[in-house]
């Protein structure tokens, strides 16, 4: 608790302004890999030897999950900047519990894929699916682990919308709000694919 207090007590404003930076470059580098690996599927798909399969229902399941994820983040922030303390402890708590349920979720559509013969080995079109959902759900964890930290601070922290804390939960907001926007990127490439 001690060390939560101690960051919020040193973010300068120059500060702030490059971890922002930095967040927005993690971000940029993040969307261009995804955009590399949807180029390198059109371009193999297009090479032929291609095995077509449907997507598994629970993706659209897990879609349902990381939307109202980030609507429950949304409002979490919005009652924190607005001092309503249960408010903020309700959406975070509702944000972390939908984040994971994306998880189990691709991870039940990941064992549906299997069940159907759709293996890494199998062809290199369920690589692909593998690798795209594999590598989202991985960045997506490193999502829920930073709301599970905002998660702590609001349960074992006395209530203080201070500057700081206010600026750190804009940045775990942003970064869900951003991998929730891949997801759907992803989820409509794989359908139009």
């Amino acid at each position: 608790m001690a060390l939560f207090q101690m960051i919020d007590k040193n973010l300068e404003p120059s500060r702030l302004h490059a971890i922002r930076f930095g967040l927005w470059i993690a971000m940029a580098s993040i969307l261009m890999m995804f955009a590399a690996l949807t180029s390198a599927y059109i371009v193999r798909k297009a090479a032929g030897n291609w095995y077509e399969f449907k997507l598994p229902v629970q993706f659209f399941a897990s879609t349902m999950c990381i939307l109202l994820s980030s609507f429950f983040m949304e409002r979490s922030y919005k009652n924190f900047k607005n001092n309503i303390s249960a408010g903020y402890k309700s959406g975070i708590l509702l944000a972390c519990i939908f984040g994971i349920a994306f998880l189990v979720f691709q991870v039940i559509s990941w064992k549906a894929l299997f069940n159907q013969g759709i293996t890494l080995d199998l062809n290199v079109s369920g690589s692909f699916l593998y690798a795209l959902s594999g590598l989202h759900a991985l960045h997506v964890l490193g999502g829920v682990a930073a709301i599970i930290v905002t998660l702590i601070v609001a349960y074992s922290m006395p209530f203080e919308a201070t500057p700081g804390r206010i600026f750190k939960m804009d940045l775990v907001r942003q970064y869900w709000h951003f991998v929730d926007l891949i997801w759907i990127y992803l989820l409509i490439f794989l359908i139009l694919q």
